[in-house]
């Protein structure tokens, strides 16, 4: 691997490569001392030009936790502010010679045009609305625990709805790519205000119905709707669309006992997630966030050691 950009530039035994030892890695998170020695002398930089609470900070602790150096650099504090193009803001960075640039941008294919630029290696946090691979990764992984802890299995075979405004999101496509190629199935769920053009090619079954397939899904994830990317009337009112979308306490008694909850986070608590459900002993979020250090870890190992 030089770069991370997409899922779909991942082979399956890459995919399979990385959650084994983010599995191994995932250990370290209950030791007393959290540090390896695997990226020592290695230089990391988040550059973040969206705001960020789970990814950014977990990128920071699984550069740290391998021994590597992290920075951590967003546009309102960088000459961005002043004017400096992105592609000038890159070159100066690999300029350093850093080692691994982690980069979030509203602009889609924007991480993938950047690593044409530096010699560092470049991983997408996260551009537009195109992709999240990590993000994904970090889903996989927290579902396969969960269903391995339980006897469950693997993902072959099991039903994973998405729920929400797919429209805007980067983490719906990373995750059908993913998902599909773990051997699930998958049932996208939104109004079709909320779908992304070309849905219909992706392979996957969509409804406008949650009632129609929440009582057979394995894992229920629900998408945050966001407020901050729509301009203009995707859906009635919010009361509306939680009385058709959201993961409410009535539809939470329809689930299955051995499915799971999942959300990518932040969570808008009473619009997409209920709060019931939301804290539910089957919902699996903050094992996502767990899985989070764990899987970057992974991957900054598989790019960055020797």
């Amino acid at each position: 691997m030089k770069h991370l950009l997409s899922i779909t530039d991942l082979s399956t035994d890459e995919i399979h490569s990385i959650l084994h030892l983010a599995g191994r890695m995932h250990q370290l998170q209950e030791a007393r001392v959290k540090k390896l020695p695997y990226l020592k002398g290695r230089t990391v930089v988040n550059l973040f030009f969206e705001d960020s609470t789970r990814t950014r900070s977990s990128f920071e602790l699984a550069a740290k936790w391998l021994s590597a150096d992290a920075i951590n650099v967003s546009a309102r504090g960088s000459s961005v502010s002043k004017g400096e193009s992105m592609r000038d803001t890159l070159m100066t960075l690999d300029a350093m010679g850093v080692d691994a640039i982690v980069m979030r941008h509203p602009g889609s294919g924007s991480v993938a045009q950047a690593a044409g630029w530096v010699r560092a290696c470049m991983v997408n946090a996260g551009d537009g609305t195109h992709e999240h691979p990590t993000q994904a990764l970090l889903d996989a992984h927290a579902m396969l625990t969960h269903f391995t802890r339980t006897k469950l299995g693997t993902l072959e075979g099991k039903l994973v709805s998405i729920t929400g405004d797919l429209l805007h999101s980067r983490v719906v496509r990373s995750n059908v790519a993913l998902l599909s190629r773990l051997g699930a199935r998958v049932v996208l769920v939104a109004p079709h205000t909320l779908l992304p053009p070309g849905v219909e090619t992706w392979g996957v079954q969509v409804t406008p119905d949650l009632d129609e397939v929440i009582s057979d899904v394995d894992v229920a994830m629900m998408l945050r709707v966001q407020r901050e990317r729509m301009h203009g009337g995707f859906f009635p009112s919010e009361r509306e669309y939680v009385a058709a979308y959201g993961l409410t306490a009535s539809r939470l008694t329809r689930l299955r006992p051995t499915a799971v909850i999942a959300h990518p986070g932040p969570m808008n608590r009473g619009l997409e997630i209920s709060s019931t459900a939301a804290d539910d002993p089957r919902s699996i979020v903050l094992d996502q966030v767990s899985s989070g250090v764990a899987v970057r870890m992974s991957v900054l190992h598989h790019l960055l050691a020797d």
